[in-house]
């Protein structure tokens, strides 16, 4: 075997490459410790805030109206990449069937669950923050709503309040337009559903959000990194309305509001049910069975198309195919009546493919009158 045997020359040489190579391992290391988004920033929601203006004309004037959420979570992760996610169903206009109206008609929270602001920092943004402590800058960011994704930019604030905090502030509203999201006719259902006024398609946004630095005294109670598997909170844990069963007025006025979504679907001169359905119709029993003292009326509504007879069977067959699943879904049969109109009551003139769509509808009432 042979065996070399190092010169005193040779274990210098060696020893001053091993020293380089720690002091070269020691500078990555205390680089990437010096990065202004290591070790990763958590949006404290307790001291943050997100807040959407909207104005409507009514026969009294224009009205401004503010409403919040009450559900959102935030990260900078070690790289700058930022997301922000907003849980629709957490909506608070201060008034609960509004509320409900905001998730079913508008948000459409059954299909499309939560909003997200996702952006990648990186340290020219904020180069002058420590020396500053205060500065705006002109932010690119996707903003991702209503399965719609949209690149956007907004002048927001940095402030940094200390080592381990930072306040992130929206420093103008944020113009958002309804028609950019494919919202135009939810804005109509909304308009219907209240009566009587007029609503402008755009929306203001202004945001206040403090993040605190992971591990520091200031990072919000039990803040951990954010994994991608991580769950956003389930809506019935969030969403601000009664807990238990709801009263009789809470019960009809959202029964009103499932009537006017639209988004239960047949197959074409069919009573079967398509799995676009699905996601509404869980909704459904959600309520119903918050409401286990009411019989519940489900009516089926077709176009003038066809004849009049085959019409009003299609109806009483799509009905019990609702009344079939809500069923299947734990609501008791004897909660739940069927029945079906025909063409017999049209919302608007069957006059055009849009407003056939529109009567071709399935909806839902609390049985009266004994």
């Amino acid at each position: 075997m042979f065996t070399h045997v190092y010169h005193s020359s040779e274990r210098r040489i060696l020893g001053c490459l091993l020293t380089l190579a720690i002091l070269l391992a020691a500078t990555v290391m205390a680089a990437a410790q010096s990065s202004p988004f290591a070790p990763g920033w958590d949006l404290d929601p307790d001291r943050s805030n997100i807040r959407f203006q909207s104005i409507k004309n009514t026969k009294d004037g224009m009205k401004v109206e503010s409403s919040t959420f009450a559900t959102f979570t935030g990260e900078i992760d070690p790289s700058g990449s930022a997301e922000v996610k907003v849980l629709l169903d957490s909506v608070d206009t201060l008034v609960d069937l509004r509320n409900v109206r905001m998730r079913f008609l508008f948000f459409e929270t059954f299909l499309y669950p939560e909003a997200t602001i996702s952006l990648e920092l990186t340290e020219d943004m904020i180069a002058d923050l420590p020396a500053s402590r205060r500065t705006t800058i002109n932010l690119p960011y996707i903003f991702d709503l209503h399965g719609v994704q949209i690149p956007m930019q907004s002048l927001v604030t940095v402030t940094m309040l200390n080592d381990d905090q930072v306040s992130v502030a929206s420093a103008v509203p944020i113009s958002i337009e309804a028609t950019d999201f494919g919202l135009a006719e939810n804005i109509t259902k909304l308009e219907e559903a209240v009566g009587g006024i007029t609503i402008i398609p755009s929306a203001t946004v202004t945001f206040d959000f403090l993040f605190a630095r992971r591990g520091s005294d200031a990072a919000p109670s039990g803040s951990e990194p954010i994994q991608e598997a991580d769950p956003i909170p389930e809506p019935q844990s969030v969403a601000l309305e009664p807990e238990g069963d709801f009263s009789l007025d809470a019960c009809v006025g959202r029964f009103e509001i499932l009537s006017r979504t639209g988004n239960i679907y047949f197959a074409f001169s069919s009573a079967d049910l398509q799995p676009s359905s699905y996601p509404l119709l869980d909704s459904v029993v959600d309520i119903v069975s918050r409401c286990p003292d009411l019989q519940v009326l489900v009516a089926g509504h077709t176009d003038s198309d066809g004849d009049a007879t085959y019409n009003q069977i299609l109806s009483e067959r799509r009905a019990q195919s609702v009344v079939n699943y809500l069923v299947d879904e734990g609501i008791s049969r004897r909660q739940l009546i069927a029945t079906g109109y025909g063409e017999e009551r049209p919302v608007v003139a069957n006059d055009t493919a849009a407003n056939k769509g529109r009567n071709r509808r399935i909806e839902f009432a609390p049985v009266t009158g004994g």
